[in-house]
């Protein structure tokens, strides 16, 4: 299985391919080689900065001799004005790096802005807003550290460091006691230890969960906040607790004040605003 660095070289190596191709002909045709300058990162709306260390390793990636200077660390809230890193070396590498890394500061920096927004409404609360699934194919990994620096939790990085027992897999094995028993029986025969969620329903599919046993948090699927809180006081702290489906911004204390420990929100990658930045030649 590839590190989470393997699979961010292999993503800027595909960027890289497909934004240059065989070459950048607007630079290689007005910019000489020996050319050199300077470029800042220019913020323009208020926000919270993220992406920055992977910028960092775009410039390094695609020409070593690049200086780069730091000026605004990821996690930092930014406003508009101001310059988060400078850049100097060879012109040709600053012009042909420029869309790569502002398409991966952009949105990132939009994910961490929105995820601290939403962090900031469970303000009082022990509950912290966690992603989900929903990410750019191939930007999974750059979209939840966007999410982490923005004050949010991670869910399962994929299919392979959990098990979810969703209504679907629930189905098809037969029912909530064969699916956990199936669940065991599979880490057990093949040397795992993976934590397991279920999704639950309703309040009955959540009483069945408890008489069985077995399972590590539970997912409370589209329950109302009253239903929330009544399945909060049912579990009891047995198990960690997560809300999920169709929270917005505009509902999510409530739920948060239901005791919940997690809350997952999709909008937080799968729509989220980047945040608008540039690069600018220092002239």
């Amino acid at each position: 299985m590839l590190t989470n660095d393997e699979l961010i070289d292999r993503l800027l190596d595909l960027a890289f391919a497909e934004d240059i191709g065989d070459g950048d002909a607007t630079t290689l045709c007005c910019i000489p080689s020996e050319a050199e300058g300077k470029q800042k990162v220019l913020i323009k709306e208020d926000g919270i900065l993220a992406g920055v260390k992977i910028a960092e390793r775009v410039f390094h990636k695609f020409d070593p001799t690049l200086q780069v200077e730091t000026l605004i660390e990821d996690g930092t809230p930014v406003r508009a004005g101001d310059v988060a890193m400078i850049v100097s070396g060879k012109v040709r590498s600053l012009l042909q790096t420029e869309r790569l890394m502002l398409n991966i500061m952009q949105r990132m920096s939009g994910i961490a802005t929105t995820t601290h927004i939403y962090q900031q409404k469970l303000e009082g609360t022990h509950a912290k807003v966690l992603d989900t699934r929903k990410t750019t194919p191939g930007m999974r990994v750059l979209e939840k550290m966007a999410v982490k620096i923005g004050g949010g939790a991670n869910h399962r990085m994929g299919l392979f460091d959990m098990i979810l027992l969703k209504d679907n897999h629930i189905d098809f094995a037969g029912g909530i006691s064969a699916a956990i028993d199936r669940a065991h029986a599979w880490m057990k025969a093949n040397n795992k230890s993976l934590k397991i969620e279920i999704e639950v329903r309703s309040i009955d599919e959540l009483q069945q969960v408890l008489d069985k046993g077995g399972v590590d948090r539970v997912m409370l699927d589209n329950f109302s906040v009253p239903d929330t809180r009544k399945a909060v006081e049912m579990i009891g702290g047995r198990v960690e607790t997560e809300s999920s489906g169709g929270i917005t911004l505009d509902t999510i204390r409530p739920y948060a004040e239901a005791g919940v420990d997690y809350i997952s929100v999709g909008a937080l990658t799968h729509s989220v605003k980047s945040l608008d930045i540039s690069f600018k030649a220092c002239l």
